[in-house]
């Protein structure tokens, strides 16, 4: 039970001053007299009435709380939600070539990529979500899951080195088509980051992308790299040395790609506009939520009410007949 104007039970402290004003009133009105002798009222028992006397002014200090009470407007609230949500399959395609070590994201766009996609895929609760890597080839990584921890656990484990070097977009989206054709979710999206431009695999990557398109997938591209040069790790005579190397991005291809499947190409030259970038997606890939609030209040003043008047009445009842004292 709620109250539509609660600031009225403050009203209820007036009771104490009143209850007060009673027993000094009544301590001054008791009558006496003096008697020589009280042995003829020896074994004289008090009658009902005495120990009722004080019902009248019980039952108007009741109905006095009970007035404020409805002032106040009591209310029972009765509501519930209802929400439907339904997550949409996205699968990661991540570039792990040699060049994805390069520094001029920190510490290196391979982590930096790691990162942001862990940040994004914390944000997706209700999805689907796979990984797929590659480089001079490409093999799934994670498939589609809702167990983001294990998903996690395998993204943090990704790192170069684990297949051969290499640059294969079209073969690295062919594998993510491949993971998300036979979803029967209504929404499909493959995420396919990489800094280089596509040199190995046999599938093309324009033959990729109207694969995915055929099966309803969009595809949103991102290249990483900054424009211009980039400290990359080179393995030299005396070791492994940074060199500042060309960033050569096919972003030519990466857009094809993107517009033919109805996703968008980005790019992304430093860490916080790679996560502004995949803030963005996740902006435009929201999953349906519909919810409903029901809400109905229903008034419970009146019971108090009429309980207030029916002891109001008694309460004169009394007074003017069996608990009816002289002044």
């Amino acid at each position: 039970m709620t109250f539509a104007h609660s600031e009225y039970l403050y009203l209820l402290l007036i009771l104490i001053p009143l209850i007060v004003w009673y027993i000094v009133r009544l301590s001054k009105m008791q009558a006496s007299f003096k008697l020589a002798s009280t042995q003829a009222f020896k074994g004289m028992k008090k009658n009902l009435r005495v120990y009722m006397r004080h019902l009248p002014f019980a039952l108007r200090m009741i109905a006095i709380a009970l007035i404020i009470i409805v002032i106040a407007r009591p209310q029972s609230v009765s509501s519930w939600d209802e929400t439907k949500t339904q997550g949409i399959d996205i699968v990661l395609a991540l570039d792990v070539s040699g060049s994805m070590l390069a520094q001029d994201l920190s510490p290196n766009r391979l982590e930096a990529a790691k990162k942001v996609a862990a940040e994004f895929i914390n944000t997706r609760k209700n999805d689907k979500i796979g990984l797929v890597i590659f480089a001079g080839e490409s093999f799934t990584q994670c498939p589609l899951t809702t167990d983001h921890k294990v998903l996690l656990n395998l993204l943090k484990e990704v790192d170069f080195g684990l297949i051969e070097d290499g640059t294969a977009i079209g073969l690295g989206l062919a594998n993510a088509v491949n993971r998300l054709k036979d979803s029967e979710s209504s929404s499909k999206v493959i995420i396919l980051l990489t800094d280089g431009t596509n040199n190995r695999g046999q599938i093309a990557p324009l033959t990729a992308a109207d694969l995915a398109r055929s099966y309803g997938i969009r595809v949103y591209t991102i290249g990483v790299g900054t424009k211009g040069m980039a400290p990359t790790p080179v393995q030299t005579p005396f070791g492994i040395r940074l060199q500042n190397m060309p960033v050569d991005i096919d972003e030519k291809t990466l857009t094809e790609i993107a517009s033919m499947t109805g996703g968008k190409y980005f790019r992304a030259e430093d860490t916080e506009g790679l996560r502004h970038i995949y803030n963005e997606i996740d902006q435009m890939e929201k999953y349906l939520i519909s919810v409903q609030n029901v809400s109905r209040k229903e008034e419970l003043f009146v019971p108090f009410g009429l309980i207030a008047l029916a002891l109001i009445f008694i309460e004169l009842i009394l007074r003017r007949s069996w608990l009816r004292t002289i002044p």
